[in-house]
């Protein structure tokens, strides 16, 4: 039998805070993100001591580094979204108020924790975005440069998936597995979507063999377990039928 882990009072709410300090942290200027890790690493070390993480000094350090070096990813993410997006106005309005930029923020962040190894911290953290946002990115999935979900709501991409870079998605998206068992745990479940793809809203692309392959458009509300060639373009089509019951 396991040991019963002994959770702190208001625990996630340490979690969620330490994931709101660490989001300005990943925007800020070079020359100030120092100081405010010195004042996060106390807090990172009470989590990290409480999920027995296991965090040492020495990933601390290289936690450090990856986070100082997270600004140039998260520019061309914002940049991504105020090209693509006819109602942005500006840089900073990206910044303060796309729920989809904060998703893609958190995963990264959390993504950094999951390659170091560090175990249930990368999870809360994407969890609290999923929460805030509706965007429930795992954080051992794969994604590349200037990466922009627009309206974000709904959006879920598992653990093996693998985003390229230039890749837009919409509310609704579904990257995921075509079975759920647990034996498949060590094999890759989820699709890869290759460079300069745009998936419309509520496409669901399953299982871990398919690829989208390169400038090809996903439709909205298509279902995809095949891999679709690059340069395609994917639409469902509907049978919704509009007739005139005022002709009499």
């Amino acid at each position: 039998m396991q040991e019963t882990l002994q959770i702190p009072f208001r625990f996630k709410e340490r979690v969620e805070d330490l994931a709101k300090e660490l989001f300005y942290c990943a925007l800020e200027e070079f020359e100030k993100q120092e100081a405010l890790l010195n004042n996060i690493k106390e807090s990172f070390f009470y989590v990290s001591k409480a999920l027995q993480c296991g965090v040492c000094e020495n990933k601390w350090e290289q936690f450090n580094t990856e986070i100082k070096a997270l600004k140039s990813k998260l520019q061309l993410d914002a940049e991504a979204a105020y090209k693509n997006d006819p109602a942005a106005k500006s840089i900073k309005e990206v910044y303060l108020a796309y729920p989809g930029f904060y998703a893609i923020t958190m995963y990264r962040i959390s993504n950094i924790l999951w390659k170091l190894d560090i175990p249930v911290l990368p999870r809360m953290i994407s969890e609290y975005a999923h929460g805030v946002t509706g965007t429930d990115i795992h954080p051992g999935a794969t994604i590349g440069d200037s990466f922009f979900i627009d309206h974000a709501t709904g959006v879920v991409i598992g653990e093996t998936a693998v985003i390229h870079e230039n890749v837009i998605i919409y509310q609704g998206v579904t990257l995921g597995g075509i079975k759920v068992e647990k034996a498949l745990k060590n094999t890759k479940r989820h699709p890869t979507i290759k460079n300069n793809v745009t998936i419309y809203a509520n496409a669901t692309i399953l299982g871990g063999d398919v690829e989208i392959g390169e400038n090809s458009i996903i439709g909205a509300n298509v279902w995809i377990t095949k891999s679709i060639p690059e340069n395609s373009i994917v639409t469902y089509k509907s049978d919704i039928k509009i007739t005139n019951n005022f002709n009499r």
